[in-house]
């Protein structure tokens, strides 16, 4: 048996990307970690998935990794299932991701969100369209549960004023120099705000607040 250039070339022709070649453009062109992109690149099914929410989400590989690897491969273990046959299509999954992008709920709410998109598909089949069930099912549970952050800096402000003014021993042991006061005042605004406050923008307007 004589194999020739030829027909090396033509073999390599049909080769899908092998899985090292694959670990190293994710490193390259998504700028992620050695880690991170053995990790996606375990099986095919992963990568797929991954490159299909990174797609639909238009960027942010990071985030992405994150929540494949973390969120959806847990729920998935925890059934027994794989990426081929996730129950959480990669564009559900990209609208959630985006809710977090655009402040319109945290990371922590988003979590809730997508316990709640899991409840609603069977194992190892994809959630239906039509009926509500659609790749936008995180805008719908986010709008049916009011689950929407705050993020008007003036209702945010006026939260952590009467926070403030309700808890005149925390921000005088702050001012004393107990980073742990200023935990505990953000604690107690996102409680008066029923955690729906953009966590971000509480820190930052308490922040001001005790500065001045």
């Amino acid at each position: 048996l004589e194999v020739t250039p030829a027909d090396k070339a033509r073999v390599q022709a049909t080769m899908p990307e092998l899985p090292e070649a694959m670990k190293a453009r994710f490193e390259a062109d998504f700028g992620l970690s050695s880690y991170d992109a053995a990790a996606l690149t375990n099986s095919r099914g992963t990568a797929n998935y991954f490159l299909a929410t990174l797609d639909a989400l238009g960027g942010e590989p990071k985030l992405v990794a994150n929540w494949v690897m973390g969120d959806v491969a847990a729920y998935l273990n925890l059934y027994g299932s794989v990426f081929g046959v996730c129950p959480l299509r990669p564009k559900q999954l990209a609208v959630l991701l985006k809710r977090i992008l655009d402040n319109t709920i945290s990371n922590k709410t988003a979590k809730e969100v997508f316990a709640e998109i899991c409840s609603k598909a069977g194992l190892n089949e994809a959630i239906p369209d039509g009926d509500g069930d659609s790749d936008y099912i995180a805008d719908e549970i986010i709008l049916k549960r009011g689950l929407k952050q705050e993020s008007d800096s003036g209702a945010i402000e006026a939260i952590i004023d009467e926070v403030l003014a309700a808890n005149p021993a925390m921000v005088e042991e702050f001012k004393a120099g107990k980073e742990k006061a200023f935990n505990a005042l953000v604690g107690q605004a996102m409680k008066a705000s029923k955690g729906k406050a953009n966590p971000a923008q509480v820190n930052e307007i308490l922040k001001q607040k005790l500065a001045g």
